[in-house]
């Protein structure tokens, strides 16, 4: 009998810490032995107590020491995790594999240093952004260039990181694993509880620029026009909160827009379930998991054509699809849905068929093959 394959997991978060990462590290830590991997998780997030610098230093070592039990360091992002442990498996001799769930640099440089190039224009520009923003696109580059794969959730992502001037060849494209959530009550029902009679739209995420947030709350008043009782419900926090609710003030729409900020998941679900609509005006999206989470929720969808936005939505089938921040088919999009209910009762029946498409087994089976290449 073959020994088993001993995979060690890099992971910036881990449960009871709440995230994609978390969930999928803990998914690995649990199922990979039962298809004959020996598994380890190091997570960094253990070692936030420490100041910046010295918790990527003690991380290093940490990896570093776990690597010698190890035949491949799996690293789960390219940067805070991915840095540390592509030099620790570079010391140990071991293989190393990455997976890339988004562009940290462009992420950073959008939150933190005026860029505005949306995502497809930045990760093949170098040289125009801030020299904050240039180290991490080099730092990023040369991890993934030191992988010998790379794991993305979606084609979207591949064509991103293929831009940045990977070999595309060595990027495989696995979907994530989803697991429908479970809300008891029925739509009405939530509605009445937690919506009272108003029609509303609900959107959630962290309160960053690429959202595009701000754009809905400025067609409210539009909507208005034909559904005067519209509510707007924005669950999530994060730095642009202040900035949107001047937003909402400017455009007269204060009353008919609740930031209810970070709510627990069940919490979050509820609302999701309870709403008319889900609208995600999004720049950019790697592979939504939220998406899935609300057609499984069977509640319609609207959102646009970024990144693998297109991958999970075909418009009209399962859900609408328009072009980010386009006002106008936003305006008509919310309206289709909240005033065709039989449509949009259709929309949201296919589209909880589709989450049958990203099912556990499937992923845990795709990565053991590239685990055991």
């Amino acid at each position: 009998m073959s020994e088993k394959k001993r995979i060690l997991i890099a992971t910036g978060i881990f449960p009871p810490q709440v995230g994609g990462p978390a969930t999928y590290s803990k998914l690995l830590l649990e199922q990979l032995p039962v298809r004959g991997f020996d598994v380890k998780v190091v997570n960094f997030g253990d070692y936030l107590v420490y100041p910046k610098i010295i918790r990527h230093i003690v991380y290093f070592f940490k990896i570093l020491l776990s690597a010698r039990w190890a035949d491949i360091v799996y690293a789960q992002d390219p940067v805070s995790v991915g840095l540390p442990a592509m030099l620790a498996s570079r010391f140990a001799g071991k293989k190393f594999f990455l997976k890339i769930v988004g562009d940290y640099a462009w992420e950073q440089g959008s939150q933190r240093s005026g860029v505005t190039d949306l995502l497809d224009v930045f990760a093949s520009e170098s040289e125009k952004y801030p020299f904050f923003v240039r180290v991490l696109k080099k730092i990023q580059l040369h991890v993934a260039q030191e992988a010998q794969t790379i794991v993305v959730p979606s084609q979207y992502l591949k064509k991103i990181v293929s831009a940045w001037g990977v070999e595309s060849g060595k990027i495989s494209v696995i979907y994530n694993a989803f697991n429908a959530p479970q809300v008891s009550s029925t739509k009405q029902e939530l509605h009445n509880m937690l919506l009272s009679s108003h029609p509303t739209i609900v959107s959630a995420g962290r309160l960053v620029p690429w959202k595009g947030f701000d754009t809905i709350i400025s067609v409210l008043p539009l909507i208005a026009k034909t559904i005067p009782e519209i509510r707007f419900v924005i669950l999530g926090d994060g730095p642009d909160r202040l900035k949107l609710e001047t937003c909402a003030k400017d455009h007269g729409v204060e009353n008919r827009v609740m930031f209810m900020g970070n709510v627990p998941q069940d919490e979050l679900f509820r609302y999701i379930k309870a709403a008319e609509a889900f609208v995600l005006n999004t720049s950019y999206e790697g592979f939504s998991h939220q998406i899935l989470e609300v057609l499984a929720l069977e509640t319609p969808i609207l959102t646009t054509r970024a990144g693998g936005n297109v991958e999970i939505i075909e418009s009209g089938k399962n859900g609408l699809l328009i072009d980010y921040n386009d006002r106008e088919a936003l305006c008509a999009g919310v309206i289709a849905l909240l005033t065709d209910p039989v449509h949009a009762h259709e929309l949201a029946q296919a589209g909880s068929r589709t989450i049958q498409n990203y099912s556990e087994a499937r992923m845990l089976e795709e990565i053991s093959k590239i685990l055991n290449s």
